[in-house]
């Protein structure tokens, strides 16, 4: 029975688990849970990823010392990365996606976006690779930091958990799933898109862009072995020496997704700080009507594509509360959530506004502006933020449906937000569909289950081989050993379909 070390790195959160793994059992203990917020640092927000390698190798320490561990695997969030010099430093803290950097005009006004899209029009990245439009798609960050000089040639742009695998193991590596969030890999190769990179290594930047396009000409896939703990790692943390670190999914979606318990014609809602809303397929979907829609396609587990839109997610309803304890530091979400579900409901706002997305204590002022109800209590406001989420979860799985011709019949929804009873029944209501919810560390178990199959393998090949039969076994798994709960719709259609 694999015993295995998933470290799960999301937003606002970052925990490291011990998971055990076999025929009938998946046990996750998680043994280290910290916060990984980012920090205003000289104008800029960026993560303090020094502090949580510390915190990462803390976890481990306090995994193994619990009993033997046999792999370590890394997810986190997509579209950042490190700077990292030929020399292996880390030449600056990475900046977080929720920085406006990218919208920021120059000296001749023109901002990241606006060169990226006045070398490549929007619509032949799209039909290129599939991207939904973000501002902090690693595309406009990398033209932003090769623009202001920050890479320079020879230096690497490590995705955040590359980063930490490279810390770890000391060897350089670009996991398929993560770099698919660049906005510069083509999903039906899943390789990079290397005629893009030639378009924008365009004069002063040539060297830049041309050594990021050797740095991520081979992303590995999840299975794959990246190497042993290096002998510093060891010591520091008591993990036995030549402990292997493996590509998991790195993206935390992408492992999320890896263990969904579910069959045929199935949604999936991803909840926590973000919401990734979508469906499972063989083949990207790259017609104009997709992009009209802002759906974006990125890479999963053997060989599928997460079909999926971006939702603001629970990141509001986590800043109003923070705001509310400053005068009420009582306040709990579980109180909160009791008084929403007392509401009448049906105020509506758009849950995507750009306006917040910058973090911040003035949160409840904003979504309040957005509905005109400049009064609204915070029972109200919770309900109006829970009512505006399902409203945005339904119509992103019927415009999935109709988009890859496939309508789903059941939602699963996984992550923190499967805790949410009064998400998951607004969530089945909006759409008229049941919702399975659960399990809540679904990256965690996606994560640690590409462990063991890489483990099981009796040979560890550069390119695994990890196909559906294997993953289909992974959800059974799920399925047999993790507490499920089911919510009906109290409505036949949905209202938001």
């Amino acid at each position: 029975m694999p015993r295995v070390a998933a470290v799960d790195l999301g937003a606002s959160s970052g925990r490291v688990s011990a998971v055990e793994i076999g025929e009938t059992t998946l046990r996750a203990t998680c043994v280290h849970r910290f916060d990984t917020a980012p920090v205003l640092l000289d104008g800029r927000l960026v993560w303090d990823i020094v502090r949580i390698q510390t915190d990462i190798e803390t976890g481990l320490a306090d995994a193994a010392a619990s009993e033997r561990i046999d792999a370590v695997g890394v997810d986190a969030w997509g579209c950042d990365y490190g700077l990292v010099s030929p020399e292996g430093t880390l030449t600056e803290l990475p900046a977080c996606y929720r920085d406006a950097r990218t919208q920021q005009p120059d000296d001749r006004g023109a901002s990241a976006i606006d060169r990226v899209h006045a070398t490549v029009r929007p619509d032949e990245l799209y039909a290129t690779t599939g991207s939904q439009f973000q501002p902090f798609t690693t595309v406009y960050q990398l033209a932003d930091d090769i623009g202001r000089g920050r890479l320079a040639h020879g230096e690497a742009a490590l995705m955040i958990p590359d980063l930490v695998d490279f810390w770890l193991t000391g060897l350089r590596s670009a996991e398929v799933t993560n770099l698919s969030t660049t906005g510069l890999v083509d999903p039906r190769t899943r390789r990079l898109a290397e005629h893009l990179i030639e378009r924008l290594a365009d004069g002063p930047a040539r060297c830049a862009w041309t050594s990021l396009g050797r740095q991520w000409r081979a992303p590995v896939e999840p299975g794959a072995i990246i190497g042993p703990i290096t002998g510093a790692v060891a010591a520091h943390t008591g993990l036995r020496p030549g402990t292997p670190v493996v590509a998991v999914a790195s993206h935390d979606t992408a492992s999320a997704v890896a263990a969904v318990p579910a069959d045929d014609a199935w949604a999936y809602v991803v909840s926590g700080t973000w919401s990734l809303v979508g469906m499972e397929l063989d083949r990207p979907v790259l017609t104009p009507a997709s992009r009209a829609a802002n759906f974006t396609n990125e890479l999963g587990v053997a060989g599928t594509v997460r079909f999926l839109r971006n939702v603001t997610g629970l990141w509001v309803l986590t800043q109003c509360l923070r705001s509310w304890q400053v005068d009420d530091p009582g306040m709990g979400l579980t109180g909160l959530l009791t008084g929403a579900a007392a509401e009448p409901g049906g105020a509506l706002f758009d849950i995507d506004d750009p306006g917040l997305l910058p973090p911040g204590l003035d949160m409840p002022r904003r979504v309040a502006r957005l509905l005109g109800q400049h009064e609204a209590t915070p029972t109200r406001l919770a309900r109006a933020i829970l009512d505006s989420l399902a409203r945005a979860y339904a119509q992103a799985i019927a415009e999935a449906g109709d988009l890859c011709a496939r309508p789903a019949t059941v939602v699963h929804l996984v992550g923190g937000g499967s805790h949410n009873t009064l998400l998951c029944q607004l969530t089945a209501d909006a759409t008229g569909l049941p919702v399975i919810a659960g399990p809540v560390e679904a990256s965690t178990l996606g994560n640690a289950l590409v462990q063991a199959w890489a483990l099981n393998r009796p040979a560890h090949p550069s390119a695994p081989t990890l196909h559906r039969d294997d993953l289909a076994t992974m959800r059974a798994l799920v399925a047999r050993t993790q507490p499920l709960v089911r919510y009906e719709p109290h409505t036949t259609e949905g209202t938001h379909r």
